[in-house]
């Protein structure tokens, strides 16, 4: 599929899959396009975002520009427990000392409470982006979900992505154009300075570039996460 275009990568996985094909975003550009994209296949898969409860009003605010544009809900998927619980359990937040563990419970355990009804989930992830990207296959198997990965921008371009934006007045999330080319949470996400790499201002200071839903497997360090007085 390496010479497919990312339109034929989704037709594929709707022509196989129907709605046991289900795609999570966070509304950056690459989920905008692919959303975009899905608009003029189907309006009856399954989209949603994982609501950390610490997104940027943006981001939210995105969303709603998407639903409007495109007529595709998207749902909201959060954790069990709230954010106020969360931290009351663990002293504090949990993104100053515990920032894996902090992904794992917002992002992780909601998306896999999530794929477990699904046979297949699309991504937005480009491999420019990370080393830990830089061999996903266009069409592969997810073994931490356990279940079909499709990646149709892999081998996209950030120019292309853009590019596709600008031609279509694909709705996006205007902290893109404040110097914040990948945005997670606000704790977490700073705009970048000239010269940086995309992903540098995500746990900028860390050496943490991924929240850990497109690890391979769980290897990620989890800690109890109580903060100490």
């Amino acid at each position: 599929m390496e010479d497919w275009s990312p339109q034929d990568v989704l037709r594929w996985g709707w022509d196989t899959y129907g709605p046991k094909l289900t795609m999570a975003t966070a509304f950056g550009a690459e989920g905008c396009v692919i959303i975009s994209m899905l608009s003029e296949i189907t309006k009856d898969i399954y989209l949603f975002n994982l609501e950390t409860g610490y997104q940027f009003k943006e981001t939210l605010e995105t969303r709603e520009r998407l639903i409007e544009r495109y007529g595709i809900p998207i749902h909201l998927v959060g954790s069990e427990q709230s954010v106020e619980d969360m931290e009351r359990e663990h002293g504090g937040p949990l993104y100053l000392d515990h920032p894996d563990l902090c992904c794992h419970k917002r992002k992780v355990i909601p998306l896999s409470r999530v794929l477990k009804d699904y046979e297949a989930w699309i991504s937005a992830i480009r491999r420019d982006q990370t080393v830990q990207r830089a061999n996903s296959p266009i069409v592969g198997w997810d073994p931490k979900y356990k279940i079909a990965k499709l990646n149709p921008l892999a081998n996209w371009t950030r120019k292309e992505v853009w590019d596709y934006i600008l031609d279509k007045d694909v709705p996006y999330n205007p902290m893109h154009d404040a110097g914040y080319p990948s945005i997670g949470c606000w704790p977490c996400t700073r705009a970048i300075d000239r010269g940086e790499d995309d992903r540098s201002g995500r746990w900028a200071g860390r050496p943490k570039d991924e929240c850990g839903i497109h690890a391979v497997n769980n290897d990620i360090i989890i800690t109890s996460g109580t903060r100490s007085s």
